[in-house]
C-alpha cells in the first residue's frame, strides 16, 4: 500500500529507495517511491513498489552505432556497481525505452544509464521516467 507524506523538511534530503532517515513510523519498513518536486512531496510505499519493468532514457549519447535497431537486447547499467541488467532497448522520439526481462529497483529521474553489448558500450544517457505510460499515445493509456 502506497501513502502520500506532504509537509515534508525538503525534497533534496530524499533519495528514490530511501529507507532510513525518513522521520516517520508506518508499523512497517517503507521507501521512499517518488518524489515530486511541484509539490514537495514524497509517495513512499512498500520495497515491490520500487520495482519497475521499464524506464526512459534521455539525453541520449550513442557510441559503438550511429542508430539502435529497435528491440535490440543489451545490458542496461544504472550505477557503477551494478552488474546490469539484461534488457531490450527502443528509440522513440529522442528517448531511448528500456523494458528489463526482470524487475529492477531504484529507477530514479536523474540518475544515469549505460547501455553494454558485452564489454563494449552501446550508449548512454539519463533516466527521466519511472515507467514507460507517457510515451504512449492518449488513446492507448
Amino acid at each position: 500500500m502506497v501513502r502520500f507524506w506532504g509537509g515534508i523538511k525538503a525534497i533534496l534530503f530524499y533519495t528514490i529507495g530511501q529507507r532510513k532517515g525518513l522521520d516517520i513510523a508506518m508499523g512497517r519498513p517503507v521507501f521512499v517511491t517518488k518524489i515530486d518536486p511541484d509539490n514537495n512531496t514524497v509517495m513512499l510505499g512498500d520495497e515491490e513498489d520500487l520495482e519497475q519493468n521499464e524506464m526512459i532514457v534521455s539525453k541520449l549519447n550513442l557510441i559503438k552505432y550511429d542508430s539502435i535497431t529497435p528491440g535490440m537486447e543489451a545490458v542496461t547499467r544504472s550505477v557503477t556497481k551494478d552488474k546490469g541488467s539484461l534488457s531490450t532497448i527502443y528509440p522513440e522520439g529522442g528517448v531511448m525505452k528500456v523494458r528489463f526481462y526482470e524487475n529492477a529497483k531504484g529507477i530514479a529521474p536523474g540518475q544515469s544509464a549505460v547501455f553494454y553489448e558485452g564489454d563494449d558500450v552501446i550508449g548512454g544517457g539519463y533516466k527521466t521516467e519511472r515507467d514507460a505510460e507517457r510515451l504512449k499515445p492518449n488513446a492507448e493509456r
